[in-house]
C-alpha cells in the first residue's frame, strides 16, 4: 500500500505523520512510504534519514495526494489540503470535528475516508491515541501558564511555587484525566497550591494515591466553582468528552470574578474550549486579554516541542497503521471495535454519533455501514 506523509502546514506545526523508523517499519511489511521533502526537518528529522529507512521523499503536498492511499498526518487537514483529497483516499491524524464545522463538510464532499487519533478506544474505554499529546499538553500548560504569569507577558507578576516570604500560586485544574494528571505533575512539582476538579470521585481517589496532600482533590458536584475561580491565578482547562465539543464550565460572568493578570490555559481549546471567552491561537500569538484575565488558548500545544510529540505519538499511532496497511482499512476496523470508533467519517456519511449530533447530520452506524 502507497502511505503519503506531508509536511504539516498548520500554522507554527512542526510534527510530522511518520518517524524515520515508523517508516522503516512500514516498508519492512512491503509498503511504499512517501515523504515529502523536509517535512520532518522541525522535529529533527532530515530527508536523508528517510532515505536510509527506505521511503522516498516527494517534492510537493501535491504529489503525496495524487499518489497516496493513506495520507497520515498529525493535524486536522487544512483548506487547501481537503481540496486535494481523492474519493476512497483514508486520512489518518487529529481531527476533533465537533468543533470544526466546515472541515466536516469539506471531508463528508471528499467522499474521503477519515480515521480520528482522537475518538480511538481502548478496553477501557480510554483514548490510547490521544493520550500521549494529552499528556504533552498537560506538562505543557503549566510551563505556559507559569510563563504568563510573569508580569512582561501581561501576568500578575508572581512566580508559580512562591519564595521565602512569599505564597504560591493557586492552580485550578479542570479535569483529572490525562490533562488534568500531567499539569498536576508539573504544577505541584513548581509548588503550587494545586486544585484538581472532576466530577469523579473515584478518580479523585486515583490522584490521591498519586500525588498525596501534594493536591487539592475536589468533587465538582460539592463545590462552589465560583469561589475557586475567584482565588485562582492560574487555570488550566483540561474537561474532555470523547469525540464532542468540550462544555462551557467557565462563564463570561466568571471571569470577572478572577483576579486582575491571572491566567487561563485552556488545553480543550482543539474541542472548542471549555471556557466562554476562549478562541483558538497559534504559538506565534498565543495569548490575548479580556477582562483583564489572559488567555492562553493555542491549539497545537504540543506542536511547540515537535521532537518528543512526534516521537509519542508515533509509539501509540504505529501499530494501528500497520494492521490498516497490512489488512485494508475494512478488515482491519471490523475486526477491532476500539479501532472502529475513530472511524468518523466514510466516504460522505458521518459514523460518529457526537460529530453528527454536532452539526445535524445523519448518524450512520460504521459496523453496519462496512
Amino acid at each position: 500500500m502507497k502511505i503519503g506523509v506531508p509536511k504539516e502546514i498548520k500554522p507554527q506545526e512542526n510534527r510530522i505523520g511518520l518517524t524515520p523508523d515508523s517508516a522503516k517499519t512500514l516498508v519492512s511489511e512491503g509498503h511504499e512510504v512517501l515523504v515529502e521533502t523536509n517535512g520532518g526537518y522541525e522535529a529533527g528529522f532530515d530527508d536523508n534519514q528517510y532515505l536510509k529507512a527506505g521511503a522516498k521523499i516527494a517534492k510537493n503536498a501535491a504529489d503525496i495526494y495524487n499518489d497516496a492511499e493513506i495520507i497520515v498526518k498529525v493535524k486536522e487537514p487544512q483548506k487547501a489540503e481537503v481540496e486535494m483529497l481523492r474519493e476512497n483516499q483514508i486520512v489518518y491524524t487529529y481531527l476533533h470535528l465537533a468543533a470544526a464545522k466546515e472541515l466536516t463538510e469539506g471531508l463528508i464532499n471528499s467522499k474521503s475516508i477519515n480515521i480520528a487519533y482522537e475518538t480511538v478506544t481502548d478496553d477501557n474505554g480510554r483514548l490510547p491515541l490521544l493520550a500521549p499529546m494529552s499528556a504533552v499538553a498537560g506538562r505543557m500548560s503549566v510551563q505556559a501558564g507559569a510563563h504568563c504569569l510573569e508580569k512582561n507577558q501581561k501576568g500578575r507578576g508572581i512566580l508559580l511555587g512562591g519564595a521565602p516570604g512569599g505564597e504560591p500560586a493557586n492552580v485550578l485544574i479542570l479535569g483529572g484525566g490525562v490533562v488534568g494528571e500531567n499539569a498536576a505533575i508539573i504544577a505541584t512539582g513548581m509548588r503550587a497550591k494545586v486544585h484538581i476538579v472532576d466530577k469523579s470521585e473515584a478518580r479523585l481517589k486515583q490522584l490521591v494515591k498519586i500525588f498525596g496532600d501534594k493536591i487539592i482533590p475536589q468533587q465538582s458536584d460539592k463545590i462552589d466553582l465560583k469561589q475557586l475561580i475567584a482565588e485562582t491565578d492560574l487555570l488550566v482547562g483540561g474537561v474532555l468528552i470523547p469525540g464532542a465539543e468540550a462544555p462551557k464550565l467557565v462563564t463570561k460572568d466568571m471571569l470577572k470574578l478572577m483576579k486582575r493578570g491571572s491566567v487561563i490555559v485552556d488545553v480543550a481549546i482543539d474541542q472548542g474550549g471549555c471556557v466562554e471567552t476562549s478562541k483558538p491561537t497559534t504559538h506565534g500569538d498565543p495569548t490575548y486579554i479580556v477582562d483583564d484575565v489572559v488567555h492562553y488558548c493555542v491549539a497545537n500545544m504540543p506542536g511547540g516541542v515537535p521532537r518528543t510529540s512526534t516521537l509519542a505519538l508515533n509509539k501509540v499511532t504505529l501499530p494501528y497503521l500497520v494492521r490498516l496497511a497490512n489488512k485494508g482499512y475494512r478488515k482491519a476496523l471490523i475486526e477491532d471495535k476500539n479501532f472502529l470508533a475513530g472511524l468518523n467519517i466514510h466516504k460522505g456519511q458521518v459514523t460518529y454519533k457526537a460529530v453528527a449530533d454536532a452539526f445535524g447530520h445523519e448518524y450512520i452506524d460504521p459496523s453496519s455501514l462496512l
